[in-house]
Parts: structure tokens; sequence; C-alpha cells
């Protein structure tokens, strides 16, 4: 792996640096020019944070939500529900989008149209943190990543907070961390869409492949999105990229990672994709001088997170395996893989992403089943049409399972890996992944006596 050390403005262990307080002094300025006022978008997780944040820096703060449902209580602003009024924008000096508000949604055309800036809640929260940042991007294996990196990091005792896409808004962390903590934060591409001065300490690409089309139109769109993470880095700064990737930009220091680089230990969780995952977090651990030893400890402790090829149980012989974060073909193909050898009945479909299906029915072996749920069920149906794989259209995800139940026999696994977005029945893949534990765990097979595997993955992305 070729790393190297690096030098003297990268934060050591409990320890603070020149870089430190340049970005200190970055970050004194970004606050002294925030508005009077500004327009929040989108009241979710980020949206909620977003306005605290602004609020704790003094600022007046107007929030917009186009559902009318939302629950807006505890929320110190001026809330406004339902229908947009571009009035709303009298007096703003910045409007911060949350992440599921597209770039062409009313009330950013407006906010453009007035010459007001828009960001993203990342982009604050950048602006309002004065902590060294480790940002992890790509397509699949971020969230795996950057949980990983944060295991590596406690067991090397620095202060690390870990943030972002992951679930934890960035502006969450405002007046509630120390500066010289750690944050790694994994950045989505609607994240990084309205970014003007993030500047990683250590940028990660994890791998780029294609997603979200439906959104950003074309895939070259998609992947610039995400290489703004390496836009504004300098000399000073890391870019881990996987080994063979084109040109990021800016002019960062370049580290090169493969899947098939010796690491200080083989990581807990298995698959290819894992050992890609971990080569990737081991290379910016060791760019911001983190021991080989605490390197060892963090992989050989890392249990995976939830939703990314957890393993839920066993039932009548059969695994259950909850891998609701697989959202594009690509995540699909990686469960798939993670088990060779067994028959597998896998529950596809949701909101599509107008990508096509045909490498991922092209995956399924003689014998294995798909069970189809939600809007993409007939592009799904049509490639699985194409390579001859059986199927059942289900339509939900609890007709899906209880069909994949009365099918799966002893050593057979029923996999959840949707290669779909959820948005059509769910409100994303975290209720996605937990309504599917509370089905298999409702199956009549099921007992305290069952082979679970409490609190691990056996793969994940």
């Amino acid at each position: 792996m070729r790393i190297g050390r690096p030098g003297a403005l990268l934060l050591g262990i409990g320890g603070s640096s020149r870089g430190l307080d340049r970005r200190t002094a970055d970050y004194a300025c970004r606050v002294s020019d925030l508005p009077a006022r500004a327009l929040v978008l989108g009241l979710a997780r980020s949206g909620r944070a977003a306005v605290a944040a602004l609020v704790a820096q003094g600022v007046a703060v107007v929030a917009h939500d186009a559902s009318e449902t939302v629950d807006a209580s505890g929320i110190e602003a001026e809330v406004r529900l339902g229908a947009w009024d571009d009035g709303l924008l009298d007096g703003v000096g910045l409007v911060v989008k949350s992440p599921g508000i597209p770039a062409d949604a009313g009330p950013v055309v407006a906010a453009r149209e007035r010459g007001v800036p828009v960001i993203s809640e990342i982009e604050l929260g950048s602006r309002l943190l004065a902590n060294p940042m480790v940002g992890v991007t790509g397509t699949n294996g971020k969230t795996t990543t950057t949980a990983l990196l944060g295991a590596v990091l406690e067991a090397a005792g620095w202060p690390v907070e870990v943030a972002g896409n992951i679930g934890r808004p960035l502006t969450s962390l405002v007046g509630s961390i120390d500066d010289a903590a750690w944050v790694v934060c994994e950045l989505s591409s609607f994240q990084l869409e309205d970014v003007e001065t993030l500047r990683p300490r250590v940028a990660v690409l994890t791998n780029l492949e294609p997603d979200h089309i439906d959104r950003h139109g074309t895939f070259d769109a998609y992947a610039a999105a995400k290489l703004r993470a390496f836009e504004r880095q300098g000399p000073g700064d890391v870019a881990v990229v996987p080994r063979g990737f084109g040109r990021v930009p800016g002019s960062a220091r370049r580290v090169d990672f493969s899947p098939d680089d010796p690491l200080p230990a083989e990581p807990r969780i298995p698959g290819s994709h894992n050992r890609e995952n971990a080569a990737a977090a081991t290379a910016a651990a060791l760019a911001i001088g983190v021991p080989d030893q605490a390197v060892a400890r963090g992989l050989e402790t890392f249990a995976g997170v939830e939703h990314r090829i957890e393993e839920v149980g066993t039932v009548d012989g059969a695994l259950y395996v909850n891998d609701s974060k697989a959202t594009n073909a690509a995540a699909a193909l990686r469960a798939l893989a993670s088990f060779p050898g067994r028959r597998k009945h896998v529950i596809l479909g949701g909101r599509g992403k107008d990508e096509p299906y045909d490498a991922l029915a092209g995956a399924f072996a003689s014998g294995d089943r798909a069970y189809l749920i939600g809007e993409a069920a007939d592009e799904l149906a049509a490639a699985l049409d194409t390579a001859h794989v059986l199927y059942v259209r289900a339509g939900t995800l609890e007709l899906a399972l209880a069909a994949a139940a009365e099918e799966a026999s002893e050593n057979d696994v029923v996999l959840l890996s949707p290669a779909c977005a959820s948005f059509d029945q769910f409100d994303g893949f975290e209720q996605r992944g937990e309504e599917f534990r509370r089905l298999v765990e409702k199956l009549p097979g099921w007992g305290p006596d069952d082979a679970r595997t409490e609190g691990r993955s056996s793969s994940g992305s």
C-alpha cells in the first residue's frame, strides 16, 4: 500500500497543529459571514439540526417544509408548512437546503433568481466546526468505511465523532464537541451538490458506480457531485482513492488503495467488498498518523453496521439477512456474491433510480428466486425474464417475505437487498430494514433457540 506518513500539518494523537490553527482562523472568518436571517428548507433530521445550529449563532431563522404533517415541535424558528411562498425569502441572506431537496425545486430556483446563496447542511456544518475532518464518499461502502474509521480512531484513543449521511447531521455537532476532536463524515452526492468551502483534511472515495441517475440526470453529473469532496483540498491534505482511478480535483497528496493491499490485521467483517472498505479506512487512518496497532484493533473488533448485509437470524435452517441499505444494483450485486453456494431468495424492488438491472439479474444462480415489491417491479421483472430467473410479484415487503419463507429450505438465504430506494413504501432504508427484521421475528419458526447474530453484520456497504 503506497501510503507514507503525513507531515506536521496533520493532527497527531490528542494534540494540535499549525494546520488546526489555520483552520480555526478560517472558521472564525466563516462564522462572521453568517447573515442576520436565514431560510432552512426541509425539516427532517438535517434541517432541524441546521435550524438549531443557526439559532445558536444568533441567526434569525425561518424554516419551510412542503409537508403539512411534518413534526415541527421544538423547533425554535418561524415555521411554515405546506405550499411554498416566495415571500419567505424576504430579508433572507442564506438558504440551507436539506439533501432530499433537488436543485430544481421551486424554493431553490426562487432563491437563486434573487441571488441568495444556497448551501447544503453539510456546508453549514463545515463552516461552523473548526474540527479536522475525514470526508468519506463513494457509491457503495461509504457508510461501512465511515463507521470503521470511527472505530479505528476510537481504538487509538483519539477523540472522534461520526456524522453526515450515516444518520447524524454534521450541524448537530456544533457546540457539543471539542475543537481537537476528529470528525469522520459520510458525504452523499446530494449533500455535496451545494458545498462551497468544505475542505476535508482527508477525503476518501470508496468507489464510483452508476447511482441516483434519477436525481442527477447523467452519470457524469453524479460523479462530478461526488468528486466535489476533493475540490478544495490543498497540498497539505490527503486524497484516498482506489488504485487505478483517474485524476481527482484539488491538489492533495494522493494515496491509493486496493482490496488486496496488506493490512495491519484482517477485518472481522468478511467479504471482498469489505476488504476494500477496510483498505480505504486503513489508508486514511495511517495518513493521519494512527498507529498500526490501533488500526489492527479497529479492524479486528468492528462488527459492521445495521442494514448492511446484517444477519437477522436463522429460522428452520434458513438464514435471514437484512441488506436494506442496498439501494442500487451494484450494492445488491455485492450482497448476492456474499453467499456463494447457497440458494438465495432475494427481495428486490422499491423506487428505481433509472439504472439497468441486467447485470443484477445475470448474477442469480440456478435455483435462486426473486420476490418483487414496489414501483420498480416491472423493470426488474423484464431483466429477470431475460435472464430466465424465476420471480414472484409480491407487491409488499410483508407478502414478499411470507412467500420467500414458504419456499426457503435449510441452508438457504432469504435476503432483503432491494437494489432500489425505499421512498415508495417507506420513509427510508432504515424503516424498511426494521420492518424486515420485525417480520422475520414474527415467522412461525422464530424463537429463542434460533441462531441469531445480534449486532453482527456478515458484510456491509
